[in-house]
């Protein structure tokens, strides 16, 4: 399964749902900002059951990362290395190839 998120918008509010259990992990609310937007609040889902909570920081790179390289199609250079970095931090992913980390945390992207 290569698509790992399900991202909609209803009104300012973007929504990430993992693909698979269909469950809501992120929810960003969005303010104008400079010709652009920017995230004025976040949430992540806090049931152990349905998201495994790693730290604060690791959240706010996937978050980033899902819109940055998922939504809007851009590299995201530098959050794919925090990711792989925070990933390799904890125990069950010091030994895990780059690839390995992005692809099962993040996926691909699919053609618009």
């Amino acid at each position: 399964m290569d698509e790992k998120w399900n991202v909609f918008a209803e009104d300012d509010v973007v929504y990430l749902h993992r693909s698979w259990t269909g469950h809501g992990i992120y929810e960003a609310a969005f303010v104008p900002a400079d010709g652009g937007w920017r995230i004025a609040q976040a949430a992540v889902e806090g049931d152990p059951e349905r998201h495994r909570f790693a730290d604060n920081e690791y959240d706010c790179v996937m978050l980033e990362l899902v819109l940055s390289a998922i939504v809007l199609g851009e590299p995201a250079q530098e959050a794919r290395e925090k990711l792989i970095a925070l990933s390799r931090r904890a125990a069950d992913g010091a030994n895990l190839p780059a690839g390995v980390i992005q692809h099962s945390a993040v996926g691909l992207r699919s053609d618009p």
